[in-house]
């Protein structure tokens, strides 16, 4: 692949990572690109929601899809450039979507098919998404979700180290249940766009 001449160094070494993480399911690959531009995504998401959960769920976001679409990045742009396009149009949907619904912390947030996600998540059993992440080693899950701000590597620390229920959860953060349904939901989506590649490897 071509690579633009006008890509920086940083550029060219993002480029680097990119190539390693579609190609082996690099885990140190996916965290440091996560590491590099977590929070400078996070600001500009702070700046365009003026919410800092609405800012950290939106950041998570972004890297989930970013992370979805790596394989289709190419360096005609910068990754960063790429990442934050990315991230601003997915911001400026959500927003337009929190314009028409009036969003209760004690309801499951929608997804874009418009069923709760809270009702698609059953409480005791894990599904396939959830299995693939359980199954994965404990020592390629702290390298990913050490990354994370503390409020997320906390709901996933509870729920695949220590196998605490939803119920558990709630309780145990003093959140309400469909809270963390929908926060945990982004989060593991996160985690399993980079750990399935892990599991291909192995």
């Amino acid at each position: 692949m071509e690579v633009n001449p006008h890509l920086t160094k940083k550029g060219l070494h993002d480029f680097k990572l990119v190539q390693s993480a579609v190609k082996t399911g690099d885990q140190k690959a996916y965290a440091e690109l996560l590491n590099n531009y977590r929070d400078s995504l996070y600001y500009m998401l702070l700046k365009m929601t003026n919410n800092p959960n609405d800012a950290d769920d939106l950041t998570i976001e972004a890297f989930g899809k970013a992370f979805k679409k790596l394989h289709q990045y190419t360096p005609d742009f910068a990754f960063s450039t790429w990442l934050f396009k990315i991230a601003s149009n997915n911001c400026i949907d959500f927003i337009r979507k929190k314009k028409k619904n009036t969003f209760s912390m004690n309801k499951s947030y929608e997804n874009e098919e418009g069923d709760e996600l809270a009702n698609k998540i059953p409480s005791q059993t894990l599904d396939p998404e959830e299995n693939i992440i359980k199954k994965q080693k404990i020592k390629l899950m702290h390298e990913v979700v050490e990354k994370l701000k503390p409020h997320y590597r906390t709901l996933i620390e509870l729920r695949y180290f220590k196998e605490y229920s939803y119920e558990e959860i709630s309780v145990e953060l003093d959140l309400p249940l469909g809270t963390v349904k929908a926060q945990l939901f982004r989060a593991r989506e996160f985690l399993y766009n980079i750990l399935r590649h892990s599991q291909e490897k192995i």
